[in-house]
């Protein structure tokens, strides 16, 4: 079997260099040609050095008078700015691009992937958020060419999760998607103990290990939002189709119920490496990247509603979602700048759903028609919530 060549994209942060461990573990199935992160040259390099890879790419482009740069080895490429990425994607070298980008930065190499007829791993849930709109049409197209599904692989654990669940069945007999949620640090709290969290306390998930950002949408209950809306799309889903229910333990990472009234759940240890590894694998299984689930020592699986009422975040998620069009630009975009701020100590933990709700309120709806609209407007977006927040 030929190696799968991979980009990945955000390789310094969680879900990149758990991808790295994953093809330090198959060698033989996966060569990674390609990486990309936004500033930490430092990594990059030891990453580019570890791999051997002849093209790696920095987002932002005062990294090139970096000091380390002059340590890349010779004849590896070095590409700066959002081309220098899209670059790496249009390579002829890679098969497959992991897309681990943080928030909207990650939308157009998304949707440059598919255009090129590169698979695509998506971790970058922005992508689906605000651009499912127009990058979906190009993922059915590719795999309508190849007479079955394999360009865009989903490496969230829920989405994961759901995508098993789905193998082998019709989807007219599809009754619910059933989304977990671990219910975050704060499960439980009412809104007046919330006032007063910090980003430290924010940051201490129960269950699982993740960047700052996905960690804090974790508990604002945001980031299960997040995921209704990327369901619907992924999977063709009327939102009153889709549900969430909070299973506190996390060994449940999605379920799917039929028309018959059975429901299958997928079940695994809490570790991203599980998802990243089958996006990469399919339609095959490699060997388990960590120890099985032990079911005799798991105790007990407990299922509880979502509190909308005081995770506000959720609600308006969900609100952006089923009215579509451009309003889940506008409140990724104003949620990215609140979680931001938030972690900056330049707000408090309850300004990020007001300043969501804020932005939402003052932007006229359109219909998505181009990635150039959606920078827009994501631009108006920022713009408005560093004003309601009061932040540069």
């Amino acid at each position: 079997m030929t190696a799968k060549r991979v980009a990945v994209l955000g390789s310094t942060g969680s879900i990149g260099t758990q991808t790295l461990d994953v093809a330090r573990r198959h060698p033989d199935k996966i060569q990674i040609v390609a990486l990309a992160a936004n500033r930490s040259v430092e990594t990059v390099v030891e990453q580019a050095h570890e791999f051997r890879v002849r093209n790696v790419a920095f987002g932002d482009e005062a990294m090139r008078d970096h000091a380390m740069l002059a340590n890349v080895r010779e004849g590896v490429s070095v590409g700066f700015g959002q081309q220098g990425i899209l670059d790496l994607v249009h390579s002829d070298d890679v098969d497959c691009v992991v897309n681990a980008l943080v928030g909207a930065a990650g939308m157009r190499a998304s949707y440059e992937t598919l255009a090129a007829g590169k698979q695509l791993a998506l971790a970058n849930k922005e992508s689906l958020v605000v651009a499912g709109d127009l990058i979906m049409p190009l993922a059915k197209q590719l795999d309508e060419a190849a007479g079955h599904p394999w360009a865009l692989m989903p490496i969230d654990s829920e989405h994961g999760a759901i995508y098993q669940c789905l193998l082998g069945e019709r989807h007219e007999e599809v009754a619910a998607l059933w989304v977990t949620a671990s219910g975050g640090p704060f499960r439980g709290r009412t809104r007046d103990q919330l006032s007063g969290m910090t980003a430290k306390e924010a940051l201490a998930h129960p269950t699982w290990k993740m960047g700052p950002k996905i960690t804090i949408d974790s508990s604002t209950l945001m980031n299960k939002g997040l995921e209704v809306i990327e369901a619907h799309h992924l999977f063709d889903m009327p939102y009153d189709r889709i549900k969430v229910v909070v299973q506190p333990q996390s060994a449940i990472h999605s379920m799917v119920e039929y028309s018959d009234g059975s429901v299958k759940a997928h079940l695994g240890t809490t570790d991203m490496r599980i998802p990243i590894q089958f996006a990469l694998s399919y339609p095959d299984r490699w060997d388990a990247p960590v120890e099985p689930m032990d079911f005799t020592k798991l105790g007990k699986l407990e299922f509880y509603p979502v509190d909308e009422e005081t995770f506000r975040c959720f609600a308006l998620a969900k609100r952006a979602g089923a009215t579509g069009g451009t309003l889940p630009c506008v409140m990724n975009a104003a949620n990215e700048v609140a979680v931001a701020a938030f972690l900056a100590d330049r707000c408090g933990y309850l300004d990020i759903d007001a300043c969501v709700e804020h932005a939402m309120g003052a932007h006229e709806v359109q219909a998505v028609e181009s990635l150039d609209q959606l920078a827009e407007i994501d631009a108006w977006a920022r713009a408005v919530s560093r004003e309601y927040l009061g932040v540069a």
